[in-house]
């Protein structure tokens, strides 16, 4: 398959252009588009006899690419964005041309031990011992799948206690789907207001459920509103009633490069496990999420899977990507990131890290300046701003979101707090000006 002919170079000298473009001249926002107008542009493209290179690449890039919005444009401010790096968006085509296969250290000793450098700095970013470690996954839903799997056997314990999991009301929503994908039941902690999950409120909850958990899931960062949990509180709940602590940092652990909040992380020391995606806010590519634990020797008793094939890769106690998570193939998703933060070093990814800590407070400062009938909801604590705009009705928030898209000024999504209807913005990429900011919160008005 890897024969180059005349289309493989064609493929290459397209791709080229089109990507050389793309990084020169900045990713355009993009659209969105109904089935029924894609399909009459696109036309039928799986043919018996196929299009041939340049009529397929010429319908990606004249409809396809054009009815996709950029996760990487500074312009998206909805969900969680994405900006990778030049450097690790261009060595991520590396990977894909080398076919590594990143299962274990047999077949690709060389790409996990680069892999395993970028673990060892995040673990100790986040102050876990010498002997933690994990793996790269595809994202946050299969990092907390993974890791609430081995809180579930007990993770190395004697009693895991009953088959429940406290989560706060404010989880993410892939944590609510792993715990029902592996037969676990979730024990919901309201939180107050401000929406942080406290370890009172967690032994408050304890009270009425004498059964135990088996794992207490924390947010450091959460999607919806950027929020840090009380770390250190329900870590000293955790070890008072032997539970496991999974730190859920998808979004928001990143932000330990910077000084300025690492404080709100007091306690990320003591998780059994954590994630972090390098594809949100550490600047690589989709589809990246950075599987840690205290003790990889839990996860191995999960997850390795035994077969008569696979019997040589489980010798000299070698350290294998597949023992650590419920996959077994694997692409080496986390050297393009390597690669990126060899290329760049830690202190320019601290810088742009700060960007975006820095634009959320101007934002919201400028958002209080604006006063009625606009009204921001609270202080962000990293990258993540809600504010209210009062008269104005769930479909209101739903208008001003599309008008902004079809404008081309953002991609802008409204989210639900506390059962009321506001505005959000993510700021992450390093790009995104002070003069995109005011021209979506001009049209609040």
């Amino acid at each position: 398959m890897h024969h180059f002919d005349d289309d493989a170079r064609l493929v290459v000298a397209l791709a080229q252009r089109f990507v050389a473009d793309r990084l020169a001249e900045g990713p355009a926002l993009g659209a969105t588009a109904t089935p029924e107008a894609l399909a009459a542009e696109l036309g039928e493209t799986i043919t018996e006899g196929g299009l041939g290179v340049a009529e397929a690449f010429r319908r990606f890039d004249t409809t396809i690419a054009p009815a996709t919005v950029a996760l990487d444009s500074p312009r998206f401010l909805a969900f969680i964005p994405a900006a990778p790096t030049a450097a690790s968006a261009l060595f991520d085509a590396v990977v894909s041309a080398s076919s590594f296969s990143g299962e274990s250290w047999l077949e690709a000793a060389g790409a996990v031990h680069a892999e395993n450098e970028v673990l060892r700095f995040l673990a100790d970013l986040a102050g876990l011992p010498s002997s933690a470690g994990g793996c790269f996954v595809s994202g946050g839903s299969a990092g907390n799948l993974s890791a609430l799997a081995v809180a579930r056997e007990g993770g190395g314990r004697a009693d895991a206690g009953e088959r429940s999991v406290a989560v706060a009301d404010t989880a993410h929503s892939s944590v609510a789907n792993a715990l029902t994908l592996l037969g676990l039941r979730a024990l919901v902690v309201p939180t107050a207001a401000d929406g942080v999950f406290t370890g009172a409120a967690l032994q408050a909850a304890l009270a009425g459920h004498p059964q135990g958990v088996c794992a207490v899931v924390a947010s450091a960062g959460s999607t919806n509103a950027g929020l840090v949990d009380d770390l250190s509180g329900l870590a000293e709940v955790c070890a008072e009633h032997g539970s496991w602590l999974h730190v859920d940092g998808a979004y928001g652990l990143a932000a330990l490069l910077a000084p300025a909040v690492r404080p709100c992380f007091a306690g990320i020391e003591a998780a059994d496990s954590l994630i972090v995606d390098p594809h949100k806010w550490l600047f690589g590519p989709l589809d990246c999420c950075a599987l840690l634990y205290r003790d990889p020797d839990a996860a191995r008793a999960v997850h390795t899977q035994d077969a008569p094939y696979l019997d040589a890769l489980h010798v000299d106690g070698a350290w294998n990507p597949a023992d650590l998570a419920f996959h077994l193939t694997r692409r080496t998703r986390g050297l393009p990131v390597w690669f990126s933060l060899a290329a760049h070093g830690v202190a320019a990814y601290r810088r742009a890290v700060e960007v975006g800590l820095d634009l959320a407070r101007w934002t919201a400062d400028r958002v209080r300046s604006l006063g009625p009938p606009v009204e921001l909801v609270m202080e962000p604590t990293l990258s993540v701003v809600l504010f209210r705009r009062h008269g104005w009705t769930e479909t209101d928030w739903y208008r001003w979101s599309r008008q902004l898209l079809e404008d081309g000024v953002a991609f802008v999504t409204p989210t639900r707090w506390k059962g009321e209807t506001l505005g959000r913005l993510v700021f992450l990429h390093p790009e995104t000006g002070t003069e995109v900011v005011e021209e979506i919160v001009g049209r609040l008005r």
